[in-house]
């Protein structure tokens, strides 16, 4: 099935994208290409292919946990505009109005 300026400008249309005739011819072929690109694949026997969740099978993709070391509370603390020994000092935003 090919596609035709009067297809591209209705897929235009439905995706609310103006383009001008110019840019229409040229995306004519280009998703023609694209549907042939889509046969060829068609062709493919993928009766024995498991559906996946991702493309790339990874597993534990995830680093191991490493101890290092943290900022100090002297250094946290340090350019805060409101603070006492501890904590950083900001307004109070729960209770009554």
């Amino acid at each position: 099935m090919a596609v035709t300026k009067k297809d591209v400008e209705k897929i235009a249309e439905l995706a609310r994208l103006k383009f001008s005739d110019e840019e229409l011819g040229s995306f004519t072929p280009q998703m023609n290409e694209i549907l042939s690109y889509m046969d060829k694949l068609n062709e493919l026997d993928t009766n024995d292919v498991k559906p996946l969740s991702h493309p790339v099978e990874q597993t534990n993709i995830f680093r191991e946990d490493e101890m290092k070391p943290s900022v100090t509370t002297e250094e946290a603390l340090k350019n805060a505009p409101s603070k006492d020994e501890h904590h950083f000092k900001v307004p109070k935003v729960i209770g009554d109005k």
